[in-house]
């Protein structure tokens, strides 16, 4: 069985090769509370390239250390320029692990946006792994 491989890392946080779990991950670090919207649109295009090359089905977000402030990003940049990658690399799933207490969580997934797959929201990693597994 392959084990977990880095594919790109930087301060803001690692982008894993996870193939027994069919996915790539995003895990975010403590220091993305001083990332800009340019460095954050980085490294989803990092992300999105990671998933064309290889060829896995799902995308999983540990945003349990995310620490940007939202508010300065682009309202509809994920979804012009990096939810179509997705699509077109066949994902098809896309769970974010969540700190407790965010409304999502456990909601039904379903595609939002342009998505062509469903998104789903947990608080513990084993959730979203048995979801994006099943």
């Amino acid at each position: 069985m392959a084990s977990v491989q880095v594919l790109y890392s930087n301060r803001w946080g690692d982008i894993l090769e996870r193939p027994n779990d069919n996915c790539v991950e995003i895990r975010w670090h403590d220091a993305s509370a001083e990332m800009t919207e340019p460095e954050f649109q980085h490294f989803l295009e990092q992300f999105a390239a990671c998933i064309e090359e290889c060829g896995l089905e799902g995308g999983l977000i540990d945003a349990l250390q995310f620490r940007m402030d939202t508010s300065q990003l682009s309202a509809g940049w994920r979804d012009q320029n990096i939810i179509p990658r997705y699509n077109q690399a066949g994902m098809k799933k896309f769970a974010f692990i969540m700190p407790e207490g965010m409304p999502a969580i456990g909601t039904e997934p379903t595609p939002e946006g342009p998505a062509s797959f469903p998104t789903g929201y947990f608080d513990k990693r084993t959730a979203a792994l048995a979801w994006l597994n099943a």
